[in-house]
């Protein structure tokens, strides 16, 4: 952390982090772009607090994108996205098996309420390969695994995203 942080230096930052931070919100916010605006709004009022008392991290923009997760996994467990009125169950699994959603808000925010569900290194997995579009390879370094292992942990992931939605949908009563 660096200690005395200026207006100057948090402006800086904030002009080098506001589109990549703004990008990485608003892939998993399903084209709500008024949340989209909120939550990196939201994150930014945060990080400002924090700095101006603990200094700026060493890696602002990861500090940056893991607020906005936090922030968006919590609005996601208090929202319920269900009922959906012209979603069809085949549409969102469709979605699970195709991410990152964007087409619709209405599935992107239940495929969303789903990988919130999902251990956090699933979600990790999943959101790295879908919404960062990083490489197997790449993701395969970050955590310090195989190319073949990131396969598979993929793979499960997946599946147990689409357990979640299937459960979702018959809690909504089976939407067709």
């Amino acid at each position: 952390m660096q200690q005395g942080v200026t207006e100057e230096q948090i402006c800086g930052i904030y002009r080098d982090t506001i589109d990549a931070l703004y990008g990485y919100v608003s892939r998993r916010c399903g084209g709500n772009r008024a949340r989209a605006e909120d939550i990196t709004q939201d994150t930014w009022l945060r990080a400002v607090r924090a700095w101006r008392q603990q200094g700026v991290p060493v890696r602002p923009l990861a500090w940056l994108t893991t607020v906005a997760r936090n922030l968006l996994f919590n609005e996601l467990r208090r929202v319920a996205p269900l009922p959906l009125d012209e979603v069809t169950s085949r549409d969102i699994l469709a979605a699970a098996d195709n991410l990152p959603v964007s087409e619709s808000a209405e599935i992107a925010a239940v495929v969303n309420h789903a990988l919130g569900r999902l251990p956090g290194r699933q979600q990790r997995l999943l959101e790295a390969f879908h919404y960062d579009r990083c490489s197997v390879a790449q993701i395969a370094e970050v955590f310090a695994i195989s190319e073949r292992a990131v396969e598979g942990r993929l793979r499960r992931a997946r599946q147990n995203l689409r357990k979640e939605l299937e459960a979702a949908l018959e809690a909504a009563g089976g939407i067709q």
